[in-house]
């Protein structure tokens, strides 16, 4: 073995084991830096479940897959007040016990059936902080799906029924 192979070698590992941490994120922070919320891991996987739940992957691109829980969070991180920056950390904290009380599973291990049903039903709850957190995350969920690149880019666009007008279409 010659000097460069060996040398080369070494920094490979070396590089490995600085970069091996960084694949097995179990800090317990979230994963894009947010300057008024608190959010730690457990929350953020829950709201990327909750996400999913909104607008779940088929043959299009879920909400998961778009990293839309990211936009959500910086959403409400930058542009809302600071009331409803407590409001949504509050419904976020709460969500997963009122899931727990209602359904008695966490969110994360109902089936899909059961997180459409449930929140189809979060509309009749009396439970404000949960409403108001789940509303906030509905409208950001669907504001970031619909500005995505992969919406504006890849999806057909629709045309109305009678179609475009064609004022030199020859009659035959």
């Amino acid at each position: 073995m010659n000097r460069r192979a060996a040398i080369r070698r070494l920094l490979f590992i070396a590089g490995g084991t600085l970069l091996l941490p960084a694949c097995y994120r179990q800090s317990g922070q979230a994963t894009i830096e947010l300057s008024n919320l608190e959010i730690d891991e457990e929350q953020e996987n829950l709201l990327a479940e909750l996400v999913e739940t909104i607008i779940p992957s088929s043959d299009t691109s879920g909400g998961k897959e778009l990293l839309l829980h990211l936009f959500v969070l910086k959403m409400v991180d930058d542009c809302h007040s600071p009331e409803d920056q407590k409001a949504f950390t509050a419904g976020l904290a709460s969500f997963s016990t009122y899931v727990r009380e209602q359904t008695g599973e966490d969110f994360m291990k109902l089936g899909v059936d059961k997180r459409v049903a449930f929140l189809a039903s979060l509309q009749e709850t009396e439970n404000e902080e949960v409403k108001r957190f789940y509303a906030m995350t509905k409208r950001r969920t669907i504001q970031g799906y619909t500005n995505s690149k992969y919406v504006m880019t890849d999806l057909k666009k629709y045309e109305l029924v009678p179609g475009r007008y064609n004022g030199y279409f020859k009659m035959a």
